[in-house]
């Protein structure tokens, strides 16, 4: 039998990926979609965009890349199941509706981490539910998201795995596995390419093209700024026509 001696330098070296800063201290400096994960050579990124990430809002976001490419990045038929924030980058799944065979297929290859994203053809049968759920949770993989029917609701909504979808029915089709795993997908009029950036919470989801990350990370740190500024503003008894300048003379 080997033992594996712990030296002092492990523990030194040892990161603590719960770390956060203060939203005024965020440093956003070469952050990238990359860092998303943590890959041992990124803890700085990684911590200050963890610590943006869980302080700003989907609305917040998307005033941020409207901001910067006159886009909300919001797909209005996806609406939350069980109202879990969750962010991540997207591995896009397409499929029919007869077809849930191929949700067993992406599980299988989606990486830890990623949010699985489905475009399906209509939303006549579910394609996604408790055991997909279940599979995909035990896998690593943050949520999935469904331009389609999803079931099991009586599940969904009490688990902890992040689910949207754009309509829910109790019956689903095959495991036929005929679908198309990690290629680029439309979904109302929206271009969506594997590596995207996916964010979402109980007001619904906001993707983002992987070259605007950066940018639009830099402009939603500069929204939650600005309105923490005005919260601070009308706890001090001014008003929301004050500060927008719109109160009367």
């Amino acid at each position: 039998m080997v033992i594996m001696a712990v030296t002092p330098n492990d523990i030194l070296n040892k990161k603590n990926l719960n770390k956060r800063v203060d939203v005024t201290d965020i440093d956003l400096d070469n952050v990238s979609i990359e860092d998303l994960k943590y890959n041992g050579d990124n803890y700085k990124e990684y911590i200050n965009l963890q610590s943006l990430l869980e302080n700003i809002s989907a609305c917040q976001l998307s005033d941020a890349y409207n901001s910067i490419s006159h886009r909300s990045g919001t797909i209005k038929s996806i609406k939350p199941i069980n109202n879990l924030k969750v962010w991540g980058s997207i591995y896009t799944v397409e499929t029919t509706s007869d077809d849930w065979g191929t949700s067993a297929m992406a599980i299988d290859s989606a990486g830890e981490g990623d949010i699985l994203f489905f475009k399906v053809d209509d939303d006549d049968k579910a394609i996604w539910g408790e055991l997909a759920s279940t599979c995909a949770k035990n896998n690593g993989i943050k949520a999935t998201v469904v331009f389609g029917s999803v079931r099991d609701l009586d599940a969904l909504l009490y688990m902890d795995y992040p689910i949207y979808a754009s309509n829910h029915v109790p019956n689903a089709g095959l495991a036929l596995g005929l679908g198309t795993l990690n290629q680029p997908i439309e979904v109302e009029g929206n271009i969506i390419n594997p590596g995207d950036f996916f964010f979402a919470d109980e007001s619904g989801i906001v993707v983002i093209p992987k070259e605007l990350f950066a940018k639009a990370m830099v402009s939603v740190l500069g929204v939650k700024l600005k309105e923490s500024a005005i919260i601070e503003k009308l706890a001090q008894g001014v008003t929301l026509a004050e500060i927008v300048g719109f109160a009367k003379k």
